[in-house]
C-alpha cells in the first residue's frame, strides 16, 4: 500500500467527546508522536519505554504544569495506525484538553482531520477499505443489531470471502492472459470448468450479499412504518401502547389527528420509526384534515413497512379493496384487527379468517401487541437473515456489487459463446475492478478522502 502524500507527519486529536467529564483522551500518531511527548513528560522518555506500556506522571508545558496524566504507548506496527502512536488521558476538562492540544500543535504535531487515524490503519495496512468503514458503523450503532453488523464486519467477516474469490479470479485471468501470448499455439492454461465452479461460487455469493441490503439498510438506518386506517381506527392508542406513553390525543371524533407524528422504538434490535398518520377517508370538508390525509398517504407510499388498522365493525368486502390497493401500490405491509375486545377474538377470527397474514389486537385492552411486534420484525427480516450474518449495510458495496454481479453475468455468457480470451479478459478485469474497490487493493485518493471525511475527529 502506498503511503499517502504528506502524511510523514504526525497529527493529534480528542479522541473523546468534547464537554466536560472525567476523562479525557488526546491521540498522537507519526513519527514524532514520541518525541513530542518526551518534551511534554519530564517524568521519563516514553520514546525508550516498550509498546503497549501504561505511565503516569506530570505533564508541562515549559515551566507550566498542564496536568496529571496517564501516558499510553503503542510503537509502529503494533498500533491502531500502524505508525508510532500515543494516547494521554488527561482531566475532561475542555480548558486542560485545548492547552494540551496546544502545546503538541507547537512542537510539530498539526490537528487530525475527521477520519484522518482510520484513514492511516488503512492505508498502512491495518485494515482493509469495508473493515476502516465498519468503524464508523460501530460508533453510530444505536441497536443490538446494528452493533452486531459492524462488528462483524470489522472483524473481516465480509470481506474476507470477497478476497478469496478475487484471488482465485486473479489466477486464472493470469493463465487465461497467458493463453493470449501463445495465441498461436492452440494451448489452454486455463482450466475453464474450474473457472465456471469459481463463478458459480462468485455468483452465488455476490447474490447473497445483494439480497441482504434490504435488510442491512433496515439495520443500519432504522425501519419507517406508517400507521395507515379510516379515521378512530385505534391509530393513535395504538401508538400510545407500542410506545407505552401518551404521546398521541386519542378521540372518539374522527379526524382528530391532523397531522404526521412520529416517534422511534427498538424492537429486537432494530429501530422502528412509528408515524401515526391522520385517518383517511374518501370524503371531508376540514381543509385542514384533508392535508393530514394528504400527508398520511405520502408517508405510506414512503413506509418500509404500513401497519393497515381497521375496526374489527368494519366491512370486511371494504378492507378487502383497500388491501388491494396496497398490492397494487406493492406496498409491504400487515392487516391488523383492531378491538377485538368488544367481540372477542374467535369471532373476529372467523370474519376475516380469508384475509391472508391478518393479525388481530385491541390496543386499548392490550392484548396481543406482543404478537404484532413479532410480526413487524419477521416482516423486516422475512426470516432470511439473522444478524451474526454478513449484511450488506453500505450504499457503496451494494453499487460495486452490482457491477460484480454484471461483470459475472458477462463472463459466464462468455464462456457459454465460447469467445476469444481477450474480449473474456476485459470482463474478468472489470469484475477484479469492482471486486478491489470494495474492499480497497484499488482506490484514489478523492474517493478515500469522502469516505473517511464522514468519521468524527480523533477517529
Amino acid at each position: 500500500m502506498n503511503q499517502h502524500s504528506g502524511w510523514e507527519d504526525t497529527i493529534v486529536a480528542p479522541a473523546t467527546a468534547p464537554g466536560v467529564s472525567a476523562i479525557s483522551i488526546i491521540r498522537l500518531s507519526g513519527a514524532q508522536a514520541f518525541t513530542i511527548i518526551d518534551h511534554l513528560f519530564p517524568t521519563k522518555k516514553i520514546s525508550e519505554q516498550p509498546s503497549h506500556t501504561l505511565h503516569f506522571g506530570v505533564l508541562k508545558n515549559k515551566d507550566q504544569i498542564l496536568d496529571e496524566v496517564l501516558v499510553s504507548v503503542f510503537k509502529t506496527p503494533r498500533s491502531y495506525t500502524g505508525e508510532d502512536l500515543a494516547e494521554i488521558s488527561c482531566h475532561g476538562s475542555p480548558y486542560i484538553v485545548q492547552q494540551i492540544l496546544d502545546a503538541c500543535i507547537n512542537l510539530g504535531a498539526r490537528l487530525a482531520k475527521p477520519g484522518e487515524f482510520t484513514q492511516r490503519a488503512f492505508l498502512n495496512g491495518k485494515l482493509d477499505l469495508t473493515q476502516a468503514e465498519a468503524v464508523a458503523d460501530l460508533i453510530a450503532s444505536n441497536t443490538t443489531a446494528s452493533h452486531k453488523t459492524a462488528l462483524n464486519a470489522i472483524r473481516g467477516g465480509f470481506s474476507k470471502k470477497l478476497k478469496e474469490l478475487r484471488e482465485d479470479m486473479i489466477r486464472f485471468s493470469a493463465l487465461n492472459e497467458l493463453e493470449l501470448d501463445f495465441s498461436q499455439e492452440d494451448v489452454e492454461f486455463a482450466d475453464r470448468k474450474h473457472f465456471y465452479l469459481l463463478i458459480s461460487e462468485l455468483q452465488q455469493t455476490v447474490d447473497q450479499l445483494l439480497s441482504s441490503f434490504k435488510i442491512g439498510n433496515a439495520i443500519r438506518n432504522g425501519v419507517n412504518v406508517a400507521i395507515i386506517g379510516k379515521p378512530n381506527a385505534g391509530k393513535s392508542t395504538l401508538l400510545n401502547v407500542l410506545l407505552n406513553e401518551d404521546r398521541a390525543i386519542v378521540s372518539e371524533i374522527p379526524g382528530t389527528t391532523r397531522d404526521t407524528i412520529e416517534e422511534v422504538m427498538n424492537i429486537d434490535g432494530i429501530l422502528f420509526r412509528l408515524i401515526d398518520t391522520a385517518g383517511i377517508r374518501e370524503h371531508t370538508s376540514d381543509v385542514i384534515e384533508a392535508a393530514g390525509m394528504e400527508r398520511s398517504l405520502a408517508k405510506m407510499k414512503k413506509a418500509d413497512l404500513v401497519l393497515f388498522l381497521f375496526d374489527v365493525g368494519d366491512e370486511k368486502k371494504e378492507i378487502e379493496k383497500s388491501l388491494s390497493e396496497l398490492q397494487t401500490q406493492q406496498l409491504n405491509y400487515l392487516p391488523v384487527v383492531n378491538k377485538i375486545d368488544r367481540e372477542g377474538e374467535g369471532s373476529a377470527q372467523e370474519k376475516f379468517s380469508s384475509i391472508e397474514k391478518v393479525i388481530f389486537i385491541s390496543a386499548k385492552a392490550q392484548l396481543n401487541i406482543d404478537i404484532l411486534l413479532k410480526r413487524m420484525v419477521d416482516a423486516v427480516l422475512e426470516g432470511k437473515l439473522q444478524v451474526e450474518d454478513t449484511v450488506i449495510t453500505n450504499a457503496r458495496h451494494y453499487h460495486a456489487l452490482k457491477e460484480v454481479q454484471r461483470s459475472l453475468s458477462d463472463i459466464r455468457k462468455g464462456l457459454d459463446d465460447k469467445i476469444p480470451g481477450d474480449l473474456l479478459a476485459s470482463d474478468i478485469r472489470r469484475c477484479l475492478y469492482y471486486l478491489g474497490e470494495i474492499t480497497g487493493e484499488i482506490t484514489n485518493e478523492e474517493q478515500l478522502d469522502y469516505i473517511f471525511s464522514k468519521f468524527c475527529i480523533g477517529k
